[in-house]
């Protein structure tokens, strides 16, 4: 189940990165889309890591500002952090 979800993610991140990336118009502001959905979602995943903390499972911190980003990498297949927190 866990592996069908993060498929399903990951091809969902995918379409998007794919939508930014193209020609085609999008459908809202981009202001809007980043202020509304995608800071959303960067919300839960927050609340996420608080939660796993709490239960004393912590998630690793990573410094995104050394990562290695790549435009149009957004698979499960990642780097590894080059520093974390």
């Amino acid at each position: 189940m866990w592996e069908q979800e993060e498929k399903r993610f990951f091809a969902a991140l995918e379409k998007f990165d794919d939508l930014l990336a193209s020609n085609e118009p999008v459908q809202a502001p981009l202001e809007k889309l980043f202020q509304g959905p995608v800071a959303d979602a960067l919300t839960h995943v927050g609340q996420i890591a608080i939660l796993r903390r709490m239960a004393g499972v912590p998630v690793k911190g990573e410094n995104y500002f050394a990562a290695q980003i790549e435009t149009g990498h957004v698979g499960a297949d990642q780097p590894k952090p080059k520093l974390e927190f």
